[in-house]
């Protein structure tokens, strides 16, 4: 186990670079900050020369690649970090250096366990694209197939493993100073993030997600997934079928090509529906370097290391809370969070509707480029503290990936209305889920789950409580020892010591992975 002093080590040296970067001075500004992590970022700030001007993804790029993909994740959480730093952090590009292709090949034929040039036939030296995680190269296999090649840096897993075990530290101590602290989950926030990453550091599993989409969008007129070669596909190697096509991010050439700008712009954001609402399984990092348009208009999406999912029941929660922001129906919004339980019981609902109103009623006729979704999502973060809604870690990345479709569908559009182009298919998909047939024929199917479900739960139950007494299995949390036990235990710290390493481990997640309160 890492012991403390390196946490606290790894801690000062990455909110040095956030100094340097003007990203600590915020927090001393909040009043919602604790006391110890103000204090700490004038000890950290000793002796930096910072910009006047925060630059929070520059801050993120000179820490390192889990620091890029932890301010990535951050930019969905304008609750904790403020809408300024959001703004700032959505630019965050995740590209470095590409690694030399000695090692590129070395790593290849270590996977495989034979030379590149019986996988394939030619392989391009210059990436096209190298990101944190991995990097990627054109290739021709070995029987003609034009493909792309993702290859993970080498010994990337294990600097991921190193910072994310600081993460988890940090959060650890932060949450354990109770306040505001307890109701933002920096524990649940950290943990999701490390299952996230984990999947983006297996390509076997990005390989059977891109698969798992494919499977649901077929049917689904002008978008597609490319194919994936499994034969060359292993947990450090992703080759999947060559895309050639107009980034979506080049209005100019897609104008140029005769493309139709707002069909596009409707057609992204109705794929993006389908996914997050009638299939639970939603591309989950939807920026405009990952998508293209090919010739037919067809759009095609690349890179599935981040994916979200959600269970049928927070589906419809989520489709009706849609519905009932464009519709008007606040009330029904409103008893939506209380019988999801997103707020505690002892708020008023009526009090919530009114709240609700007070965001909703100003977006809706209005087009994007006065209004947005995005803003939308600020006004509804900006009430959760005053109805002690805790965080929602399962609905993070569908904000985050709703506010970056927004985005594009935006740069397409400027004028497109995205309650309008939602409303038909939101109400299409209550009608069919919600409606008295479906009501019915769900009712059926669950009861008779439930039935063959109780011999497998009586079983559970008597392994979770067994005759000696007992409690369920707690959620995966890691086991974080506190420095406060610690001394508690040993009798031994001395008060500086311990006043530091509080502070150093708030500091991580309060702020933005180390970045302190943005």
């Amino acid at each position: 186990m890492t012991r403390s002093s390196t946490h606290i080590w790894r801690l000062g040296k990455w909110a040095r670079i956030a100094a340097r970067h003007g990203a600590l001075r915020g927090i001393q500004n909040d009043p919602n900050a604790p006391a110890p992590v103000k204090r700490l970022i004038g000890v950290f700030s000793i002796g930096t020369r910072k910009s006047r001007v925060p630059d929070y993804a520059g801050a993120f790029r000179a820490i390192g690649p889990a620091a890029i993909k932890l301010g990535q994740t951050l930019a969905t959480r304008p609750d904790i970090v403020g809408e300024e730093a959001v703004r700032n952090l959505l630019t965050l590009q995740d590209s470095l250096p590409p690694e030399p292709l000695e090692r590129i090949r070395a790593s290849v034929e270590s996977s495989f366990g034979q030379p590149m040039e019986a996988l394939y036939a030619s392989f391009d030296p210059v990436p096209v694209g190298a990101a944190s995680i991995a990097q990627v190269h054109r290739a021709v296999t070995t029987d003609g197939r034009q493909v792309a090649v993702k290859v993970l840096r080498p010994g990337i897993r294990d600097k991921f493993a190193r910072d994310i075990e600081t993460y988890e530290w940090a959060a650890a101590h932060l949450e354990a100073l109770g306040g505001e602290a307890v109701r933002l989950r920096p524990r649940l926030t950290i943990a999701n993030f490390k299952r996230w990453t984990a999947r983006e550091l297996d390509l076997r599993r990005e390989a059977a997600s891109a698969s798992e989409l494919a499977e649901m969008m077929v049917g689904t007129e002008g978008y597609r997934i490319p194919a994936i070669d499994w034969d060359r596909t292993t947990s450090r190697v992703l080759t999947l079928e060559w895309v050639d096509g107009v980034k979506i991010a080049d209005v100019a050439a897609l104008r140029a090509a005769g493309h139709d700008l707002p069909t596009l712009a409707r057609r992204l954001v109705l794929a993006f529906l389908r996914q997050a609402i009638s299939g639970g399984f939603f591309h989950a990092d939807m920026h405009q370097g990952n998508l293209f348009v090919q010739a037919d208009a067809t759009i095609v999406a690349i890179d599935f290391g981040i994916m979200g999912r959600i269970d049928r029941r927070a589906r419809q929660w989520l489709a009706e809370i849609l519905y009932g922001l464009i519709t008007g129906n606040y009330r029904r919004v409103a008893e939506i969070h209380f019988e999801a339980q997103y707020v505690p019981s002892h708020h008023s609902v009526d009090e919530f509707a009114t709240a609700l109103r007070a965001v909703g009623e100003p977006m809706r006729g209005k087009p994007v480029s006065e209004l947005s979704v995005g803003q939308m999502l600020d006004g509804l973060f900006a009430i959760t503290r005053d109805f002690d809604m805790q965080t929602q870690p399962h609905l993070l990345l569908l904000q985050k990936t709703m506010v970056m479709v927004e985005g594009i569908a935006t740069s397409l559009d400027p004028a497109i209305n995205m309650w309008d182009v939602a409303a038909p298919f939101v109400r299409e998909w209550i009608r069919d889920e919600l409606g008295p047939e479906a009501a019915l024929a769900g009712r059926i199917r669950e009861d008779t789950e439930t039935l063959l479900r109780i011999p497998a739960l009586v079983r559970r139950l008597e392994e979770s409580f067994p005759a000696r007494g007992g409690a369920p299995e707690p959620p995966p949390l890691p086991d974080v020892e506190l420095v406060w036990e610690r001394r508690r235990r040993r009798e031994r710290a001395p008060l500086l010591g311990y006043a530091l390493a509080v502070a150093a481990g708030a500091a991580l997640v309060w702020g933005a992975g180390a970045l302190g309160w943005l």
